[in-house]
């Protein structure tokens, strides 16, 4: 992220009054079982279409062969979508999850077993998190090229909160098993 979000920026719940403030979010997507393109871009389509979800921007596509997954796994397409969001990062976490739900994404393999679809909150705003169910910032995401090369093809200038520059962090892990795919792309509808 190149910047914090500033508080003082809010949106009103129209029903409640309820000062919300905005939060810049950057969000992995990656799939590689079934139609690996037409589920990323339901995702950036459901993404569009959540309340208080604003995407600004939606990265090239990249293949990238599999990273700690078992044996014979197929390779993924990645991308990454950057949005503005009033929703707390939970909220959005739950709503990350009913699309890879709507996907039908198998979470009975394991993490990194083969999937249909998924939806990784990288960033949101400043937000840190270190529950069982929600960390934030990603974890792992700063040591993977998958999510690091889209995201800087968004923002040149991208920070990784606590780690730095994503140009420097890409530099570092380098972009070994990492394919544009300028013959796919997708659409912010």
């Amino acid at each position: 992220m190149t910047e914090t979000p500033n508080p003082n920026i809010i949106d009103a719940d129209t029903l409640t009054g309820e000062m919300r403030p905005i939060r810049r979010v950057v969000i992995g997507l990656g799939s590689n079982l079934g139609d690996r393109l037409d589920n990323l871009q339901g995702a950036v389509e459901q993404l569009g279409d959540t309340p208080d979800v604003w995407i600004t921007g939606v990265s090239p596509v990249y293949e990238s062969t599999p990273v700690d997954c078992p044996p014979d796994s197929g390779d993924f397409l990645n991308a990454v979508v950057l949005a503005d969001t009033t929703l707390s990062a939970s909220r959005l976490l739950d709503r990350a999850l009913a699309i890879e739900d709507a996907y039908d994404r198998d979470r009975s393999h394991g993490v990194n077993a083969p999937r249909t679809l998924d939806v990784d909150l990288i960033v949101v705003g400043d937000r840190r998190s270190d529950t069982e169910t929600l960390k934030l910032p990603h974890p792992l995401a700063h040591e993977r090229a998958f999510v690091l090369k889209p995201w800087l093809d968004l923002e040149p200038d991208a920070e990784f909160p606590g780690m730095g520059p994503v140009a420097v962090l890409l530099e570092k892990v380098g972009a070994e098993g990492l394919k544009l795919r300028d013959d796919l792309s997708l659409a912010i509808e």
